[in-house]
């Protein structure tokens, strides 16, 4: 059975919360399904990744880059690596 695609939120309104070039988020690793969605102004991601060796924080940083249109090279952790809420640096 093909995974569905992600569910992602209009560009537009998550690069409205881009703030000096940082978004903050807050992470679900090991979810059903993939998704990027904004309630009450906080960004929340979810992704079927684990959370071992990286490899939820390396998805957060797909994901999130594909949501906002830019490339994967240009969204990167910079705060909270093994944290549920990260600050991701974003360059446009």
């Amino acid at each position: 059975m093909a995974r569905p695609k992600a569910d992602l939120p209009d560009s537009a309104a998550l690069q409205a919360l881009v703030t000096e070039g940082q978004l903050r988020v807050r992470v679900t690793p090991g979810a059903r399904s993939e998704s990027v969605a904004i309630e009450d102004g906080r960004v929340l991601v979810k992704v079927r990744a684990r959370p071992t060796d990286g490899e939820a924080n390396l998805a957060v940083e797909k994901l999130v880059a594909r949501a906002l249109g830019v490339p994967t090279s240009r969204c990167r952790i910079v705060r909270g690596a093994t944290s549920r809420e990260k600050l991701l640096a974003v360059e446009s």
